[in-house]
């Protein structure tokens, strides 16, 4: 497995409370905005969508790519982000 980014490891190391979506590890200014612009202001909503698709990694990628744009390590930093934070507090 490739190592996390810091951003990663400072996501996962606490609750996400109102955490912006751009908190996200391999989501930065430019999908952000994208996925601000389609409802998805806040991490939490991102988890949602996340946890709507039961957590699989297929769809997950899919949906990012989808709706923002997101390239294979964007997709692949973003959900593995989430995953080790469900894996942590839920």
């Amino acid at each position: 497995m490739s190592s996390t980014s810091q951003k990663h490891k400072e996501f996962v190391a606490e609750p996400m409370g109102e955490k912006p979506v751009m908190a996200l590890a391999g989501i930065g200014e430019v999908l952000g905005k994208r996925l601000e612009e389609k409802g998805f202001d806040k991490a939490y909503v991102v988890l949602g969508q996340f946890l709507v698709l039961k957590k699989d990694e297929e769809l997950f990628r899919d949906w990012l790519k989808d709706t923002c744009g997101a390239n294979a390590k964007q997709q692949g930093d973003c959900y593995g982000c989430l995953r080790e934070w469900c894996d942590s507090f839920l």
